[in-house]
């Protein structure tokens, strides 16, 4: 032992005597630093409740807990954290995670109170005195648990792709998938944006766990035509992903397709559907879409007779004649239809209800019917030369080009619309040689189109004419068209909250092209609405109770023909509700 550890313990009398460097007043006002870890800050109407900041706490501090002011909707829970300062370590790992950036905290640490209740609150929402705080610790871009970029899927050059109508996008491969899945903070906001809600925390987590034959299980659950949703969905589950608040969504269509891409070859082998026990009861649907294709595969799952009645030689529906292979490939599709018809579900190919068979003999053979037809006609506009030769309908060409025709095109030509039925057109036209303008009446902006398509079409050299609107087309001596346009402005909000287009006066100007295509809407086919005999809406859908989809005692019906045009997903949900209610009306 040194001399220096013997004398060591008396050098601390030297302090004995000094004058103590105490607080006089511990409970006064003194600021903390500018990055102080104090109480807790959250802005509600950044909130969305998701529920990460109560999954990352190690100490159970924080519960998601209704507030009265916060409603629920797509993409919020309506839920708001609550915090108990009993558990609660100052962690932060809330705030790091917190994926809007809505929690923080302040610098406030003083907090005085004889009631232990007192210490669990809602920040945010119970009155404190550091609500508002602009000082305190908050979440810094680089600090954020979660990587912010999304992987991308391999996909051919617009060059190479625009030459023909193979698919283009080429899939994850497992590193990138399993990456992907890593992003996703498993929080569930996703689930109320699907229409079918679809378990999207626990099909991803599958992908982590490397398990996709559970994944699979998991997806079949709420739909069964998940490798064309894995392609053509229009992904509102993605346009609430809370990680896309903070950086790109989580591409969650891209994993479903994932794992449909790599489970079909053994699908029967996975799903093992064993024979359910029969209940007796026959439903005929009519129309082989996904809506009607989804209503005979859950069906077929209760234990009931399911005979569809299709009007062409093949089943799809808008999926089939609407949608280009170089999106959804037909092989892809039948494949997934096959797997459906393997549940011992009966078609009546070529089969045209008024025609072939009566709805009234259609009605009195089964014990329910639900009519799942799509919106297979074009909308015309109210302009003069709309029967003039090269001008098509949207769904009349897309058909044409399902079925192997290669239709007339020429050098030049114009689409009108701006939805997803104008980029097929558009991207197929340029497929087949024509140098393409697309004609809308509103803004980009406001093209209901998805944002990727109008990308895609873009970059594949399509032209945008926005704000333009045909007025008149007619046939010139060279056989092209000649088309009257007029420059629009946007007015006032419509009944759809978007800007009602107004015509500028003295706009007119030409433009001539070798075909025009019109994409400006879809219809159920009247002839079939009269033919049913139910009741019809003014936009010639069909009446139905909301809840339910029921338009008469045992009638049922859903997607395009209740709703109008629509999303393939929503079709999707539309023959999973319908039966589910026909199963709860054999029962009673």
């Amino acid at each position: 032992m040194s001399l220096k550890d013997v004398i060591s313990p008396f050098n601390a009398w030297k302090r004995a005597f000094e004058k103590p460097d105490t607080i006089v007043k511990p409970m006064s006002d003194r600021e903390g630093a500018p990055n102080y870890r104090g109480f807790h800050i959250n802005d509600i109407e950044k909130c969305i409740g998701c529920g990460s900041c109560e999954e990352i706490c190690q100490n159970a501090a924080i519960d998601l807990v209704e507030v009265a002011s916060c409603q629920a909707k797509p993409g919020d829970s309506g839920l708001r954290p609550l915090i108990d300062y009993g558990r609660c370590c100052w962690c932060a790992l809330c705030v790091d995670i917190c994926p809007t950036g809505s929690l923080g905290m302040s610098n406030d640490y003083t907090w005085i109170s004889e009631d232990p209740e007192d210490y669990r609150f809602v920040p945010g929402v119970d009155d404190k005195k550091w609500n508002g705080a602009d000082k305190g610790y908050r979440r810094q871009e680089e600090a954020w648990l979660v990587e912010p970029e999304r992987e991308h899927m391999p996909e051919k050059t617009p060059e190479d792709r625009k030459n023909d109508f193979d698919e283009y996008a080429m899939g994850f491969s497992d590193e990138q998938a399993e990456a992907e899945a890593g992003r996703c903070l498993e929080c569930g906001i996703c689930i109320q944006a699907c229409p079918t809600h679809m378990d999207v925390p626990k099909y991803i987590s599958e992908i982590k766990n490397k398990d996709l034959d559970e994944g699979l299980r998991i997806m079949f659950e709420t739909n069964p035509m998940l490798e064309a949703c894995g392609r053509i969905c229009t992904a509102k589950c993605e346009d609430v992903c809370a990680v896309g608040h903070s950086g790109k969504p989580i591409a969650i269509r891209s994993l479903k397709r994932y794992i449909g891409d790599k489970t079909y070859r053994k699908k029967d082998e996975i799903m093992d559907l064993e024979p359910v026990e029969q209940t007796g009861k026959k439903v005929g649907i009519i129309g082989g879409g996904p809506a009607g294709l989804t209503a005979a595969f859950y069906l077929r799952r209760l234990g009931h007779s399911v005979t569809i009645y299709e009007q062409h030689d093949k089943l799809g529906g808008m999926l089939k004649w609407g949608i280009p292979d170089y999106r959804l490939p037909a092989d892809v599709l039948q494949r997934e239809i096959d797997f459906i018809l393997r549940q011992n579900v009966e078609v009546k190919y070529n089969t045209k209800i008024g025609k072939d068979i009566s709805f009234e003999q259609l009605h009195k053979d089964n014990d329910a019917v639900f009519i799942g037809v799509g919106a297979q006609i074009g909308s015309d506009m109210p302009i003069t030369g709309m029967d003039t030769e090269g001008v098509y309908s949207g769904v009349e060409f897309l058909e044409k080009v399902a079925k192997g025709e290669r239709p007339y095109v020429g050098k030049e030509a114009v689409i009108v619309g701006g939805g997803n039925t104008a980029m097929d057109a558009t991207r197929s036209s340029i497929r087949l040689g024509a140098e393409v303008k697309v004609v809308y009446r509103r803004s980009e902006k406001e093209m209901p189109a998805n944002r990727e398509e109008i990308r895609e079409a873009k970059e594949e050299g399509a032209e945008l004419m926005i704000l333009t609107t045909p007025s008149k087309i007619e046939k010139l001596p060279s056989g092209r068209l000649k088309i009257e346009c007029l420059k629009m402005e946007l007015g006032e909000p419509d009944s759809s909250g978007r800007r009602r287009p107004v015509p500028k006066e003295g706009s007119e100007f030409y433009i001539e092209a070798d075909v025009c295509i019109m994409a400006v809407g879809q219809k159920v086919e009247p002839e079939f609405s009269e033919t049913i005999g139910l009741k019809v809406t003014k936009w010639g859908t069909f009446e139905v109770h909301s809840d339910t989809l029921k338009s008469d005692e045992k009638v049922y019906a859903g997607g395009d023909c209740q709703t109008g045009p629509d999303d393939a997903i929503r079709a999707v949900a539309a023959g999973k509700k319908a039966a589910y209610f026909i199963d709860k009306q054999f029962k009673g």
